[in-house]
């Protein structure tokens, strides 16, 4: 049988042994006073999965303002950097590759986690959805539309975060601009009514993430830098499509193609989106023909599915989620054809190793 597509090796800007991507996934174990990523349970949950291609890890907040769910790391205070240099030495000393999510969750936030100020966000609409916070799921309120002299402190949050996971032993950053949170909330037209420029036409929706690209690019090479989109969400943290958004993120994804960054990471609907006119079903196949770089897919992928977009050339890499959760030797039962464990989803967000380092690796089978 020949090789699967997904199990040959990539080498453009990357790296990697193979094209299986560890997706980021928010898991809610920094359960301390600093939200420190610590050895024995980020460090050995990682280290469990470095067979990946790339790890990408879940989103960590850039700076305290960035905060919107209980028990994220961050990656803006010198004990995080520490916290997270033992993460990166273990999945190294294993041989494999780790990126950091950069995170801010804009209006997704609450209060509860600014001492009582409001969530920044690009315009003053609450998204009418629901924080999870120490108290339990809260429900949003009306942000703070951002100034200019926040829209500056935001980007110099990122330029630092991205200097610290250098420090911190990354060999790149991902930057979250995807799923309803910060830079989503400025790409929409539904919750960016701004008049400056940073709201109106696409390109000004377009301006704050790319400057926040910029700055990253001055603390660390263009080539150990991607971004995430999900250019057709709809009805989740309260983003709504309009005639618009397939318009924005083809042009954010077309001028990508002059910034040589080691991938676009994009996702496929994470709701039924077809009867929506100028929604996107099938993001991959829309988008691979704009972009020329190194093109991820998430949402939903199996073993077949990701091989064959792969092998259609719609997909350089695949990235998985909830597999890797309870698979944390995905590859190996890739390679193996072994069945894949079921994830227990009661402790996704739970403090504690139970539904974390847990999850056992297969056996071989035996080869006849």
């Amino acid at each position: 049988m020949s090789k699967q597509p997904l199990l040959t090796p990539y080498h453009k800007n990357l790296n990697l042994k193979n094209r299986v991507v560890m997706a980021p996934m928010t898991r809610s174990r920094a359960d301390n006073e600093g939200k420190v990523p610590t050895d024995d349970l980020q460090g050995l949950y990682y280290e469990q999965r470095a067979s990946a291609g790339l790890i990408i890890t879940e989103g960590s907040q850039v700076s305290e303002r960035a905060v919107g769910y209980i028990n994220t790391p961050g990656i803006h205070t010198e004990a995080q950097v520490e916290g997270w240099k033992k993460v990166t030495k273990r999945v190294h000393d294993q041989g494999g590759t780790i990126f950091i999510q950069l995170w801010h969750v804009g209006r997704m936030s609450h209060p509860y986690f600014h001492n009582g100020e409001l969530p920044l966000s690009a315009s003053a609409i609450n998204p009418n959805a629901q924080s999870y916070t120490p108290e339990g799921f809260k429900d949003t309120v009306t942000p703070k539309e951002m100034t200019l002299e926040d829209i500056k402190t935001t980007v110099n949050d990122f330029k630092q975060a991205a200097a610290n996971a250098v420090k911190a032993g990354f060999d790149g950053v991902e930057i979250h601009s995807s799923n309803g949170y910060l830079f989503h909330q400025f790409f929409n037209g539904t919750s960016n009514k701004r008049t400056d420029e940073y709201g109106g036409s696409i390109e000004n929706r377009a301006r704050f993430f790319f400057e926040v690209l910029d700055a990253i690019k001055e603390v660390i090479p263009q080539e150990k830098i991607g971004a995430r989109f999900n250019p057709s969400l709809n009805g989740v943290f309260g983003m709504t499509m309009d005639e618009d958004t397939i318009p924005t993120f083809e042009y954010i994804i077309k001028k990508l193609n002059d910034h040589n960054l080691a991938y676009v990471h994009l996702s496929e609907p994470f709701t039924d989106v077809s009867d929506i006119p100028y929604a996107v079903t099938d993001i991959a196949k829309h988008f691979r023909p704009l972009y020329k770089g190194t093109l991820m897919i998430n949402s939903e992928f199996n073993q077949e599915t990701g091989n064959k977009i792969i092998e259609d050339g719609l997909a350089d890499l695949v990235s998985f989620g909830k597999p890797f959760i309870s698979n944390p030797d995905l590859v190996e039962r890739f390679e193996q054809n072994i069945d894949l464990a079921d994830w227990d989803k009661d402790t996704f967000y739970t403090p504690g190793p139970k539904g974390y380092t847990d999850y056992p690796k297969a056996t071989k089978k035996e080869t006849v």
